[in-house]
C-alpha cells in the first residue's frame, strides 16, 4: 500500500493529466474553471504543469467545477477502478500521507463501523438492497472475506471495497483479534 516519491510523482502526472483532459473536454478555458471553481488561474496552471503539490480541498473544487467525482482527477486513465484506487493522495514534510483507497457511489448516507472479531467468531449477513457498498480496511489480524461463497484473505493494511447487495460475511480464522473499519454506502 506505501507509495514511493515516484509514486508521489505520479498521482501529480495524473492530475495534470485529467485536469488539462478534462478541462478541454469540458471546452472550457483555464480563467473560466478559474472562476467556476473558486481556484486562481495561478494556481490551475501549476497543477496542470504537475509542478504543484496540491491540497485535497483544491482538488474538491476543481472537481466540482468539472463535474466529476474527485477519484477521477488523481487515478491514471488507464487504470481506473473506482473500488480499488490505493493512490497516494497528500504528503506531508514529515512523512505524513493521504491514501484514498477506493470510493463508491452514494445518494443518501455512508455509516461507519469499527468492528473486533474475536478468533473463530463469525458474522454472516443477509444481501443489502441494491446498490449498497461496503468498503473494508483491516487495522489488526487478518480478516476472512466472504463474498457468495468466495474467500478474501485480506492481512493488517488491506482494504476491499464490493456491491453488498448479495449474501457476505466476515469471519476470523486466526488465533489473534481481527480489528477492521467498514463503512456501509448506502
Amino acid at each position: 500500500m506505501s507509495k514511493s516519491s515516484e509514486g508521489r510523482g505520479s498521482v501529480l502526472q495524473h492530475v495534470s493529466h485529467n485536469v488539462r483532459q478534462l478541462r478541454n473536454a469540458a471546452a472550457m478555458s483555464q480563467t473560466a474553471l478559474a472562476e467556476r471553481s473558486g481556484v486562481s488561474r495561478r494556481m490551475l496552471v501549476a497543477i496542470e504543469a504537475g509542478e504543484k503539490n496540491v491540497s485535497l480541498a483544491t482538488l474538491d473544487r476543481v472537481a466540482h467545477a468539472l463535474e466529476v467525482p474527485f477519484t477521477q482527477l488523481i487515478q491514471a486513465a488507464d487504470e481506473r477502478d473506482d473500488r480499488r484506487i490505493n493512490e497516494l493522495a497528500w504528503v506531508g514534510e514529515a512523512g505524513s500521507k493521504a491514501v484514498l483507497l477506493g470510493a463508491s457511489p452514494s445518494t443518501r448516507e455512508v455509516e461507519l463501523w469499527e468492528w473486533r472479531l474475536e478468533p473463530g467468531e463469525r458474522y454472516v449477513s443477509e444481501a443489502d438492497a441494491e446498490g449498497w457498498s461496503e468498503q473494508i480496511y483491516v487495522a489488526e489480524g487478518c480478516l476472512t472475506l466472504v463474498i457468495e461463497g468466495v474467500e478474501h484473505v485480506l492481512p493488517a493494511g488491506d482494504f476491499f471495497v464490493f456491491a453488498s447487495n448479495c449474501q457476505y460475511g466476515y469471519r476470523n480464522d486466526g488465533d489473534v483479534l481481527v480489528r477492521f473499519v467498514r463503512n456501509v454506502v448506502i
